[in-house]
């Protein structure tokens, strides 16, 4: 009868610890959000369109990359705990491009 007792005792503590782990991992679910923006990019050449294209992905948090040089947007899908619109509007103004957000 001890021996069953100690068998599930150590039962119910391995329970609870992965319980408890599941739980907190659920709760930092949101913490690795995922967001899109969209900003207006004043390009004159595909050549700029590129310079998006082979420099934005390296940007850290950045997931998603689309360069629509005739509708003058770039659309960006990062990750909200590891950047921010306002990060990535500099990182396009540092490549000498006049940026905006584009809003719907």
């Amino acid at each position: 009868m001890n021996k069953l007792f100690k068998i599930l005792k150590s039962t119910l503590l391995v329970l609870s610890i992965v319980l408890c782990s599941t739980l907190s991992y659920a709760g930092n679910k949101d913490a690795k959000k995922v967001e899109t923006v969209v900003f207006k990019v004043e390009m004159d050449c595909m050549g700029c369109a590129g310079k998006i294209e082979k420099n934005i992905p390296f940007e850290k948090g950045v997931k998603k990359l689309n360069v629509d040089f005739k509708a003058q947007k770039v659309t960006i899908t990062y990750k909200a705990d590891k950047t921010s619109k306002e990060n990535l509007k500099k990182a396009l103004e540092k490549l000498k491009f006049k940026v905006e957000e584009f809003k719907a």
